[in-house]
């Protein structure tokens, strides 16, 4: 898939993000790790739609007797877990070694990790950045998304609960 016409690959450390952000910290410790993971991707596909990226997000199956499987969850985004023995840190790597496109983000927070990968020629993004960067595409998308309230008149700027109060009491109807 990264012969697509995205802007760059995001190949994401998924655990890592989640173990990073408190609020999918949260999530998973009070719910289930799927719940986490859920809401991550959820998150992520928004992300990677305004961004105009192709993302592979990885998680670990490492503990699990599974072979490597992937799934094409929307149009450039991509969600794998990794076979058994095989941790999303020797996958990423893989990637970046064999990586023949033109821009490579990875987004974790394992040193060990970013040392490795920059040295294949990828940029590299804390988890941190990566949220920051994810919550001000959603923050953008909520100001295009919500109407444009301020209008010449008064009545423009009133809530549809307050405007029907106020019909009532000059008498209109709706």
């Amino acid at each position: 898939m990264s012969g697509s016409c995205a802007e760059a690959l995001l190949l994401v450390d998924g655990y890592n993000i989640i173990g990073a952000c408190p609020s999918l910290k949260k999530l998973r410790d009070k719910h289930s790790l799927e719940a986490a993971r859920d809401k991550l991707i959820e998150n992520l596909i928004n992300f990677t739609v305004h961004r105009g990226y192709e993302t592979q997000v990885v998680f670990d199956a490492q503990y699990q007797n599974n072979p490597l499987s992937s799934e094409l969850v929307f149009p450039n985004f991509s969600v794998y877990y990794t076979a058994f023995s095989q941790t999303a840190d020797t996958y990423i790597e893989r990637k970046c070694a064999t990586f023949d496109g033109t821009r490579l983000i990875v987004a974790t927070s394992d040193q060990a990790q970013r040392r490795t990968v920059v040295g294949y020629g990828a940029e590299c993004i804390s988890a941190e950045i990566l949220l920051s960067q994810v919550d001000a595409a959603f923050d953008k998308i909520k100001r295009k998304k919500a109407p444009n309230r301020a209008g010449r008149h008064l009545a423009d700027t009133l809530s549809p609960t307050a405007k029907a109060i106020l019909d009532q009491w000059v008498g209109r109807t709706s």
